[in-house]
């Protein structure tokens, strides 16, 4: 197992910036963002050009990740995939390829996305219209030595009243999803928020556990008696509010670390643990994404064995 983290957490900083930083600071692997410019959410960025990917680009990351000493474990392009609009899907169906060609370019094993979801429609309606767009997809990756992998996260903004806007969230789906050859980005933070214990997810479905990122959750049982499991109504201008959790750095939160890597390592697990950097209280300023990180590998770097 190594550890590493996932780049989008710094979208102002170039990739040799951050993977020198990365290197100095002992983390072994990058989880590199390439989303095709740093758009309107937070933690989305552009540090690869993977839609324009030249040779010069291809020799560059090659120089940087070899003079680093860094894994580049996957890409990262986490968008919806059964968006409403069919102008926005195709744009998000034709970036995703350009990532899996740009991936086999650099032979990184794996493109991080979401299934997504329309929201006007039920779960098993979204299932249905998945299993119609997705196989060409995972097909295109498949001949390009390509693994697509699905992170587990609700995507709960994404719904107008908090409710999964991601249909990757519960092992129920995982074994769908796995049906069409889909692969798991395991996070075990969404995991915790919607009462399903991560640990007794690791061994059952380790098989397609072949990246993990690593994110803390911190729970408000007080304020869950308030706004309940969906959350806040009134959440103004952000609906990521849900008002009674919030991502933290791994150690700040609920998670039970030890035991998870522990269980990662007894299930076999010899993939990349990556920190996925969106705790709002070292957010805001890079000083403090960088004070995060440092706090990430402090509480994750004695239970990776080097």
């Amino acid at each position: 197992m190594k550890l590493g983290f996932l780049t989008a957490c710094l979208p102002g900083w170039t990739l040799p910036r951050i993977a020198e930083w990365a290197a100095a600071h002992d983390y072994q692997a990058l989880e590199v963002a390439v989303w095709p410019s740093v758009g309107g959410r937070d933690f989305e960025a552009s540090h690869l050009p993977v839609a324009n990917f030249t040779s010069a680009d291809l020799d560059q990351a090659l120089e940087l990740f070899e003079r680093t000493g860094l894994e580049l474990s996957a890409f990262a392009f986490y968008e919806n995939n059964l968006h409403p609009d069919p102008i926005r899907r195709e744009e998000i169906r034709s970036h995703l390829k350009a990532s899996i060609r740009a991936a086999q370019a650099l032979q990184v094993p794996y493109v991080g996305t979401f299934i997504g979801r329309d929201p006007g429609l039920s779960i098993t309606e979204n299932m249905a219209e998945a299993e119609r767009v997705l196989p060409e997809l995972v097909d295109y990756a498949g001949e390009r030595q390509v693994r697509l992998i699905i992170e587990n996260c609700v995507m709960e903004g994404w719904h107008p009243d908090g409710g999964p806007g991601n249909i990757a969230y519960s092992p129920e789906l995982w074994e769908w999803m796995f049906s069409l050859g889909l692969y798991l980005n395991w996070d075990p933070s969404h995991l915790t928020w919607i009462g399903i214990d991560p640990v007794e997810t690791i061994k059952p479905y380790i098989d397609h556990i072949v990246h993990a990122q690593a994110k803390d959750v911190e729970l408000d049982p007080r304020a869950r008696n308030r706004y309940g499991f969906f959350g806040k109504v009134a959440k103004a201008a952000n609906p990521w509010d849900m008002g009674w959790w919030r991502y933290r750095v791994p150690g700040l939160g609920q998670v039970n670390w030890p035991r998870v890597v522990d269980r990662l390592y007894e299930a076999g697990f010899g993939g990349v643990l990556s920190v996925e950097h969106e705790d709002p209280l070292w957010g805001g300023t890079e000083e403090n994404v960088l004070v995060g990180l440092e706090v990430a590998h402090h509480t994750l770097r004695p239970l990776v064995v080097a």
